[in-house]
């Protein structure tokens, strides 16, 4: 089932189960992980996409392997706050992986999330461009997810 109500996700949730979270992007897929707890989030990898049943496959391995529970992905809303056509596209790549694997899935707004982990990354760590492009999306993933982490620690 898709949410985009926080309370009502972690409600669905399994214990002792980890979370997926996703950097939606057309070439590449921002994979981040948590812990059983819920408490911290990791950046994993970036899937190059190719088709849908490569990423679906990429995507059963890491469940299979992870202990996985449920999903979140990033919901890349204009500043404005309506959808364009990443946002829908997001939304589809959301109900591809609920068809598929059942589990609890929230989209939620990640608006600047990128944004704010490269900014990050040339201003603290003075990163080269080359070596950003090679973890950004992962990273972007790991922000996501980490607010929803944080988010349901307070509900």
């Amino acid at each position: 089932m898709i949410f985009t109500d926080i309370k009502a996700f972690k409600n669905s949730l399994a214990a002792k189960k980890s979370i997926l979270g996703f950097d939606y992007g057309e070439k590449r897929l921002g994979i981040a992980v948590s812990d059983l707890l819920l408490m911290t989030a990791n950046p994993l990898k970036i899937l190059n996409r190719k088709d849908q049943s490569h990423d679906i496959s990429e995507i059963s391995a890491l469940v299979a392997n992870r202990d996985v529970g449920g999903f979140v992905c990033g919901l890349p809303l204009q500043m404005d706050g309506t959808e364009g056509q990443t946002a829908q596209a997001a939304r589809h790549f959301a109900q591809t992986i609920d068809q598929s694997f059942g589990l609890p899935f929230l989209l939620w707004d990640e608006r600047l999330s990128s944004r704010a982990v490269e900014s990050f990354l040339i201003k603290q760590i003075d990163m080269s461009r080359a070596k950003r492009k090679q973890i950004l999306d992962a990273q972007a993933a790991a922000y996501i997810l980490q607010g929803v982490l944080d988010a349901i620690r307070y509900l």
